[in-house]
Formats: structure tokens, C-alpha cells, sequence
């Protein structure tokens, strides 16, 4: 992912893959792009002429010169196909890919967090890939299922999962060792996290900044509220559930850390990362794309999965997808070494799990290569049970729009969590309707 992205970015994603096209609610059926697709060639090679195709992710942050060294190997060894990649900061992708797909223009090729292929799938902003599943014999024992299933709307594949980037513990182990901790032994359950916070306390350390800026206190929580038992959604997905005892729990949980002194109060926006980076704090839980940025600024950091503070174990959790655009008359040969060059990168993405990330596939996770990484292959061990939203067009805009005011507010002290999380329930299901109505689902 690069960086955080602010509140403000987040809903100007979720404005952008909301961008009208022509043909909305139509089945991938009725769409006559879907049909020159079909016909363009396997996947599992390239021997039609030389082509040149438009590559464009948000890969701004030191994580796109590891994609850009794979399409410039990639492009090396297929004489027939020159990749060109052009990065855009994640909230104008979002909203330049669909007006620029509605035009015509725009990349043949590109990356698609989860949470937004419904969206794009229902405005046709994509096309469908069963066929490249098919052709490619991608099936789900492939993949970690729950990254899997997430790529399919409306009973079509539309996201091929390139990785998965978790939420994670990073230990700052200079500031372990000064609060007394065993610096490679960072707590794992709910009383060691709270004993390691108590020994921290006491030597005058602040060991866990809580956010109080979105996206990264949202997902603190969520995180806490699948720990807690809890879901976001009800089954039809028509009304938020992260008022119940269990999103409340979660959201006390992380107040009573501010209001016992165990973290500052109005913690600003990177105020946590760069505290953390300071030797100021001990545990920040963020995403798995950090490991870069720590890095890059020297901290002596470990990183590994989440204690369990609840009943059970949970993750926030989002997932790069590569996606074909539905342009226009489309060069059924560059579908064709679209398919190819998504495979190709699939089965290296070891290479790009460098950049801070978890490879979807198997048998790249299960790889030497990856196992030696440190500490990538750590935090893959959340795998089991990290969560997505699920697959339905708008779903990105809810949790900007509703939940994200309430945990800030909350964590803020400005308003009971129990109340702060009943009102944005109430907002959600309010989207929620415009959104079926809006998307015809």
C-alpha cells in the first residue's frame, strides 16, 4: 500500500469507483467485451504479435520499485510484450481508472484493493476473469480461500488476488529492553499484552499509542471486534452490526487504554508511526507494508501477529488484485498478454512480497523463497483468520462515511463508544439502501 491513507482519500476512492458507466447493472453476459475476451488466448502463454500494455497500480511508496524491477524482468524476457507501469497515489487511481476506461483510454492492465472490485465490477469498470481462472487452472485450493472467494461479485471472478497485507504487531525492541520486556518475546494473549503494557507504565512508557485518526483507528477496531466474536455486517449485508456487545467491547477497550494513561490522548494523524519510529513507544499495530518504512529509518523493530485480546483470533486484512479494464474495442491480443502477464507475476510474487506483503498464492507462500523472509512469513501465519468485507458494490464507502467519525470521536473522548457506534450503525443502513438502490443489488 505504500502509506496510510487519510478519511478524506478514502471517501474520494469510494466517490471515484462509484463513477457511473454506460451498460450499469448488466451481467457480464450482456457485455460485449466479455465475448472478445473469450477468444484471446489462454493465459498460460503469449505467441500472438508484439504488444505494448498500459500497466497502472498506486504503488507510489518504496513498494512499486519491486513491482517496477518485475515488469522491467517481465518485459525483458517477452520480447512480444513491453509492460509500461505508471503509479498514481491510491485516491486519484480510483477515481482517474474509471473515467478513463469510460473514455476509452486508460491502462489494459491493473491493481484493485478487494474492498473496491464489486464496485467496479457492478459499474463495469473491469471485466470478468473466470476465464483466465479457467484457463490458467487457478482454482481455490490455490489461494487462501477467504481471498479467494473475496474476488468474486455476482457469481463471477473479477479480482485475481496478487497478496494479502494484514494488520500486525511491530515491537520496537530498544524500548522493550528499557521497560524490563524480553525484546523477542512480544506478548501474544490479552493478560501478556496488559502485563507488558503495566511494566511499560511503570518505567514511565506509553507502550501503545491508540489512533485517533482514520483509517488506522477504524481498523484497530475492527480488528478488535472480530476478536471480540463480532461482524460488521449481518449476513444480507443490509444493516451494520458493529454496535453489538462485541464492537462495543472493542471500542472500551480501546478508550479505557487512553482514559488509564496507557496512551496519549488525541493522538494526531502518524503520531503513533512516528513515535514508534522515535523509540517513544514499545507495539504499534499497523499493516504489513510498514516493515519497509521501519526499515528505511533504522528502528530495531520485530513484527509478528496480533495478540488476541478477545475470544478469538482476528485481523483486519486487504488484498491487492490485478484486474483486465473493460475498454472499448479492446485488442483481444493484449487481453491475451494481460492474462499472461498477471500469471507470470502471480508465480514470482515471492519478488513482491519484498515490499512488505503476504503472496495469495500457495505455493509461493509455502515457497524457500518466502519462508526465509523475516518477518513476512511471521505475520502470514494470521492468514487463517484475517477478514474482508464483503463482495458487494458501495461496501468501500460505508466505513469511511459512518464508522470511521465514530471511532475518532470516540477514542477523541467526545462521545460514548456504545452511542458513537449506535449512530453510525444507524448511518450505515442508510447507505446501505441508497447503495441497492444505486448499484440495482
Amino acid at each position: 500500500m505504500g502509506r496510510r491513507v487519510t478519511r478524506q482519500e478514502f471517501l474520494l476512492m469510494s466517490a471515484g469507483a462509484g463513477f457511473v458507466l454506460a451498460g450499469c447493472g448488466g451481467g457480464p453476459e450482456e457485455n460485449p467485451a466479455v465475448q472478445q475476451q473469450a477468444g484471446a488466448g489462454s493465459g498460460k502463454q503469449y505467441n500472438g504479435p508484439k504488444v505494448k500494455l498500459s500497466f497502472w497500480n498506486g504503488f507510489t511508496g518504496g513498494d512499486g520499485d519491486y513491482m517496477l524491477r518485475m515488469v522491467k524482468q517481465f518485459s525483458s524476457q517477452e520480447k512480444n510484450i513491453d509492460v509500461t507501469m505508471n503509479t498514481i497515489q491510491w485516491p486519484d487511481y480510483y477515481q482517474k481508472v474509471p473515467a478513463a476506461v469510460s473514455s476509452g483510454e486508460g491502462p489494459d492492465v491493473g491493481i484493485m484493493h478487494i474492498d473496491t472490485v464489486a464496485t467496479n465490477a457492478a459499474r463495469q469498470v473491469i471485466l470478468p476473469l473466470d476465464d483466465v481462472a479457467n484457463a490458467l487452472n487457478l482454482k481455490k485450493s490455490d489461494f487462501f480461500p477467504v481471498v479467494w472467494d473475496a474476488g468474486i461479485y455476482n457469481g463471477h471472478r473479477y479480482g485475481i488476488p496478487l497478496d494479502v497485507h494484514p494488520y500486525a504487531l511491530f515491537y520496537n525492541k530498544d524500548v522493550m529492553e528499557k521497560g524490563g520486556l524480553d525484546p523477542d518475546k512480544p506478548p501474544q494473549t490479552k493478560d501478556e499484552y496488559m502485563a507488558a503494557l503495566d511494566q511499560l507504565k511503570d518505567k514511565g512508557i506509553q507502550g501503545f499509542w491508540v489512533p485517533s485518526v482514520a483509517p488506522d483507528v477504524t481498523w484497530l477496531f475492527e480488528t478488535l471486534l472480530y476478536q471480540n466474536g463480532g461482524e460488521l455486517y449481518n449476513d444480507a449485508v443490509t444493516e451494520a452490526t458493529w454496535n453489538s456487545d462485541a464492537g462495543v467491547d472493542a471500542l472500551t477497550w480501546m478508550v479505557d487504554l487512553i482514559k488509564e494513561g496507557y496512551s496519549p490522548k488525541n493522538v494526531g494523524a502518524l503520531a503513533e508511526q512516528v513515535a514508534f519510529q522515535n523509540n517513544k513507544n514499545a507495539f504499534y499495530w499497523s499493516g504489513i507494508w510498514n516493515i519497509l518504512t521501519f526499515r528505511d529509518a533504522g528502528v530495531n523493530f520485530g513484527a509478528g501477529p496480533l495478540p488476541q485480546i478477545g475470544s478469538e483470533k482476528g485481523a483486519w486484512a486487504n488484498s491487492h488484485n490485478f484486474v483486465i479494464m473493460n475498454k472499448q474495442d479492446q485488442d483481444p491480443n493484449k487481453i491475451a498478454a494481460s492474462k499472461f502477464f498477471i500469471s507470470w507475476v502471480s508465480r514470482n510474487s515471492a519478488e513482491w512480497a519484498k515490499a512488505g506483503q503476504v503472496p495469495a498464492r500457495n505455493s509461493v507462500r509455502e515457497s524457500s523463497a518466502f519462508q526465509s523472509l523475516e518477518p513476512q512469513s511471521k505475520i502470514a501465519q494470521e492468514l487463517p483468520y484475517v477478514r474482508f468485507p464483503p463482495s458487494v458494490p458501495g461496501i468501500d464507502a460505508v466505513v469511511p462515511a459512518a464508522l470511521d467519525p465514530a471511532t475518532n470521536e470516540a477514542v477523541l473522548l467526545k462521545k460514548d463508544p456504545e452511542a458513537a457506534l449506535d449512530e453510525a450503525a444507524s448511518q450505515a443502513k442508510q447507505i446501505l439502501k441508497e447503495n441497492r438502490q444505486k448499484y440495482q443489488a
